[in-house]
Protein backbone atom coordinates (compact mmCIF):
# COMPACT_ATOMS: atom_id res chain seq x y z
CA UNK A 1 0.00 0.00 0.00
CA UNK A 2 1.31 3.43 -0.87
CA UNK A 3 2.32 5.76 1.92
CA UNK A 4 -0.24 8.43 0.98
CA UNK A 5 -3.10 5.94 0.86
CA UNK A 6 -2.10 4.46 4.22
CA UNK A 7 -1.91 7.98 5.68
CA UNK A 8 -5.46 8.63 4.46
CA UNK A 9 -6.64 5.40 6.11
CA UNK A 10 -4.87 6.26 9.39
CA UNK A 11 -6.40 9.74 9.37
CA UNK A 12 -9.83 8.22 8.66
CA UNK A 13 -9.48 5.94 11.68
CA UNK A 14 -8.43 8.89 13.85
CA UNK A 15 -11.35 11.01 12.59
CA UNK A 16 -13.81 8.18 13.24
CA UNK A 17 -12.53 7.76 16.80
CA UNK A 18 -12.82 11.51 17.34
CA UNK A 19 -16.33 11.44 15.83
CA UNK A 20 -15.29 14.09 13.29
CA UNK A 21 -18.08 13.64 10.75
CA UNK A 22 -16.76 16.09 8.14
CA UNK A 23 -13.26 14.59 8.03
CA UNK A 24 -14.40 10.98 8.14
CA UNK A 25 -17.00 11.39 5.37
CA UNK A 26 -14.56 13.33 3.16
CA UNK A 27 -11.79 10.76 3.61
CA UNK A 28 -14.22 7.89 3.01
CA UNK A 29 -15.32 9.41 -0.30
CA UNK A 30 -11.71 10.01 -1.30
CA UNK A 31 -10.63 6.47 -0.43
CA UNK A 32 -13.62 5.17 -2.41
CA UNK A 33 -12.51 7.22 -5.42
CA UNK A 34 -8.99 5.79 -5.07
CA UNK A 35 -10.32 2.23 -4.86
CA UNK A 36 -12.57 2.85 -7.86
CA UNK A 37 -9.54 4.06 -9.83
CA UNK A 38 -7.56 0.98 -8.76
CA UNK A 39 -10.17 -1.48 -10.00
CA UNK A 40 -11.08 0.36 -13.20
CA UNK A 41 -9.66 -1.08 -16.40
CA UNK A 42 -9.01 -4.68 -17.29
CA UNK A 43 -6.96 -5.62 -14.22
CA UNK A 44 -6.92 -4.33 -10.67
CA UNK A 45 -3.71 -2.57 -9.65
CA UNK A 46 -2.34 -0.53 -6.81
CA UNK A 47 -1.92 3.18 -7.50
CA UNK A 48 1.38 4.93 -6.91
CA UNK A 49 1.60 7.96 -4.62
CA UNK A 50 1.60 10.25 -7.68
CA UNK A 51 -1.59 8.62 -9.01
CA UNK A 52 -3.22 8.83 -5.56
CA UNK A 53 -2.30 12.53 -5.50
CA UNK A 54 -4.03 13.02 -8.87
CA UNK A 55 -7.20 11.39 -7.51
CA UNK A 56 -7.08 13.61 -4.40
CA UNK A 57 -6.55 16.70 -6.59
CA UNK A 58 -9.52 15.71 -8.76
CA UNK A 59 -11.71 15.24 -5.67
CA UNK A 60 -10.59 18.62 -4.25
CA UNK A 61 -11.41 20.30 -7.56
CA UNK A 62 -14.88 18.72 -7.51
CA UNK A 63 -15.41 20.22 -4.04
CA UNK A 64 -14.32 23.71 -5.18
CA UNK A 65 -16.63 23.57 -8.21
CA UNK A 66 -19.53 22.32 -6.10
CA UNK A 67 -18.94 25.08 -3.56
CA UNK A 68 -19.12 27.68 -6.34
CA UNK A 69 -22.33 26.16 -7.70
CA UNK A 70 -23.95 26.06 -4.26
CA UNK A 71 -22.87 29.65 -3.55
CA UNK A 72 -24.40 30.83 -6.84
CA UNK A 73 -27.57 28.93 -6.00
CA UNK A 74 -27.86 30.67 -2.65
CA UNK A 75 -27.12 27.56 -0.57
CA UNK A 76 -24.38 29.04 1.58
CA UNK A 77 -24.43 26.30 4.24
CA UNK A 78 -23.79 23.56 1.66
CA UNK A 79 -21.18 25.75 -0.08
CA UNK A 80 -19.30 26.17 3.21
CA UNK A 81 -19.27 22.40 3.76
CA UNK A 82 -17.91 21.79 0.25
CA UNK A 83 -15.21 24.45 0.82
CA UNK A 84 -14.23 22.81 4.12
CA UNK A 85 -13.98 19.41 2.42
CA UNK A 86 -11.83 20.91 -0.34
CA UNK A 87 -9.49 22.53 2.19
CA UNK A 88 -9.23 19.26 4.08
CA UNK A 89 -8.17 17.46 0.87
CA UNK A 90 -5.74 20.26 -0.06
CA UNK A 91 -3.74 19.37 3.06
CA UNK A 92 -2.78 16.07 1.38
CA UNK A 93 -1.56 17.79 -1.80
CA UNK A 94 1.76 19.54 -2.39
CA UNK A 95 1.79 23.30 -1.81
CA UNK A 96 0.42 25.15 -4.83
CA UNK A 97 2.63 27.56 -6.75
CA UNK A 98 2.16 31.25 -6.02
CA UNK A 99 1.15 33.57 -8.86
CA UNK A 100 4.71 34.92 -9.05
CA UNK A 101 6.27 31.44 -9.26
CA UNK A 102 3.74 30.38 -11.89
CA UNK A 103 4.36 33.59 -13.84
CA UNK A 104 8.12 32.96 -13.91
CA UNK A 105 7.64 29.40 -15.23
CA UNK A 106 5.14 30.56 -17.87
CA UNK A 107 7.41 33.44 -18.96
CA UNK A 108 10.34 31.05 -19.43
CA UNK A 109 8.11 28.66 -21.41
CA UNK A 110 6.81 31.46 -23.66
CA UNK A 111 10.39 32.58 -24.37
CA UNK A 112 11.33 28.97 -25.17
CA UNK A 113 8.34 28.58 -27.51
CA UNK A 114 9.12 31.87 -29.26
CA UNK A 115 12.70 30.71 -29.78
CA UNK A 116 11.26 27.61 -31.46
CA UNK A 117 9.21 29.83 -33.79
CA UNK A 118 5.77 29.81 -32.14
CA UNK A 119 4.19 33.26 -31.85
CA UNK A 120 0.90 34.86 -30.83
CA UNK A 121 -2.19 33.15 -29.45
CA UNK A 122 -1.61 30.12 -31.69
CA UNK A 123 1.47 29.30 -29.59
CA UNK A 124 -0.80 28.30 -26.70
CA UNK A 125 -0.44 24.56 -27.37
CA UNK A 126 3.35 24.74 -27.66
CA UNK A 127 3.66 26.73 -24.44
CA UNK A 128 1.28 24.43 -22.54
CA UNK A 129 3.37 21.40 -23.61
CA UNK A 130 6.40 23.04 -22.03
CA UNK A 131 4.65 24.30 -18.88
CA UNK A 132 2.44 21.33 -17.93
CA UNK A 133 5.23 18.87 -16.96
CA UNK A 134 6.87 21.55 -14.81
CA UNK A 135 3.73 22.47 -12.86
CA UNK A 136 1.96 19.09 -12.73
CA UNK A 137 0.21 18.85 -9.38
CA UNK A 138 1.48 22.27 -8.28
CA UNK A 139 -1.05 24.48 -10.08
CA UNK A 140 -4.60 24.07 -11.37
CA UNK A 141 -4.81 23.72 -15.14
CA UNK A 142 -7.20 26.65 -15.41
CA UNK A 143 -4.77 28.95 -13.61
CA UNK A 144 -1.94 27.82 -15.90
CA UNK A 145 -4.00 28.33 -19.06
CA UNK A 146 -5.09 31.79 -17.92
CA UNK A 147 -1.50 32.81 -17.19
CA UNK A 148 -0.34 31.56 -20.60
CA UNK A 149 -3.20 33.36 -22.43
CA UNK A 150 -2.48 36.58 -20.56
CA UNK A 151 1.20 36.48 -21.46
CA UNK A 152 0.61 35.55 -25.12
CA UNK A 153 -2.04 38.25 -25.53
CA UNK A 154 0.13 41.09 -24.51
Amino acid sequence: MTTLKSKLKEDLTTAMKARDELTSSTLRLTLTAITKEEVSGKTARELSDAEVQKVIAREAKKRREAAEAFAQGGRTEQAERERAEGELLDAYLPKQLSDDELGAIVTAAVDEAKAAGAEGPRAMGAVMKIVNPKVAGLADGGRVAAAVKKLLAG
